[in-house]
């Protein structure tokens, strides 16, 4: 066990380098001058050569790598050109939103996504898995912000029930929180929902076409017990894994969502930092979403192994 988290942890570390350099690389191999794509048409010489030196530029790139690489490495993300502040504290004053959204929709698409699996897979065959595979092709093929500005028009233009956009922080009120994230959480997850759905159906029911599923069922074993306590945890590889590349694809879909309901999350800030030409914010939220997905992609190999001890070897 622990020399494959050993290899694991090796594995990740590789990544990061990689992403590293290439989110490096992103802004000083771009076509162009990156000064003069951030200065913009009307910029002098002299603004060109201050924000050259402000970005470190001039210097060969293996030294501008080390510096900046030393620089990320203990905390410090550089500043942004346009806004004149530290990019960690920008970052952190939008992370509740991001976190607060992304939270409530992967807790949201898990419970519900797998829920809905066992159910079609337990009932396969019958009207509700015949929904749930109709709902599955609707909603890998409807957009995001297709999905967000039906919930916008119905819920809360037509009906009034629900807030259009913004949000409200946690200390301003749970209720308030909570019903702020109402819309934007159920347009983002229905996506991950019909996808996780989809691989728990399939997945249950490989398992539970087994010969020891019907020897379980023969020795009388309750409903209960077959399929959550035998099925599921020998399913659980796939579902784990799905649960992971959706939370892959949940990075990108924050930055819609957002967008679209005005949430002023990282989402909003990595618009109008590309909007804006702030390369330091670009490169920051990169290097941090791509660690964030990497531990996230560790922990679920390593809940592999509980699962199934045998791939610890």
């Amino acid at each position: 066990m622990t020399a494959y988290i050993v290899r694991r942890s090796i594995s990740a570390i590789a990544v990061m380098g990689m992403v590293g350099i290439f989110v490096f690389l992103l802004l000083r191999l771009v076509p162009g001058d990156p000064a003069a794509m951030i200065a913009g048409r009307s910029a002098t010489e002299e603004m060109l050569a201050g924000i050259r030196e402000q970005l470190g530029l001039n210097d060969p790139l293996p030294v501008q790598f080390i510096h900046w690489a030393r620089d990320v490495l203990g905390g410090d993300f550089g500043t942004s050109i346009f806004a004149g502040r530290p990019v960690l504290e920008l970052i952190s004053q939008r992370l509740e939103p991001t976190l607060s959204l992304s939270s409530l929709t992967m807790i949201l698409s898990v419970m519900v996504g797998v829920s809905f699996g066992i159910l079609a897979a337990w009932r396969s065959g019958g009207l509700f898995d015949h929904l749930l595979t109709a709902f599955s092709a609707c909603g890998h093929s409807v957009p995001v912000f297709v999905i967000s500005y039906f919930l916008i028009y119905f819920f809360a233009i037509r009906t009034h029930w629900l807030p259009v956009q913004g949000y409200v922080p946690i200390d301003g009120g749970l209720g308030s929180w909570f019903v702020h994230l109402i819309l934007p959480t159920v347009a983002l997850s229905l996506a991950y929902i019909a996808f996780i759905a989809r691989v728990t159906r399939a997945s249950m029911l490989e398992v539970l076409s087994e010969d020891y599923m019907r020897t379980a069922a023969a020795k009388g074993a309750s409903t209960y017990a077959m399929l959550f306590r035998h099925a599921l945890k020998n399913a659980g590889v796939p579902i784990l894994t799905v649960i992971g590349i959706s939370f892959a694809y949940l990075i990108g879909g924050v930055v819609l969502t957002e967008t679209v309901f005005n949430i002023p999350g990282i989402g909003r800030l990595v618009v109008d930092a590309i909007n804006n030409r702030d390369y330091p914010i670009i490169q920051s939220v990169l290097i941090l979403t791509s660690g964030l997905y990497v531990l996230f992609n560790l922990a679920v190999d390593l809940a592999y192994t509980l699962i199934d001890p045998r791939i610890r070897y």
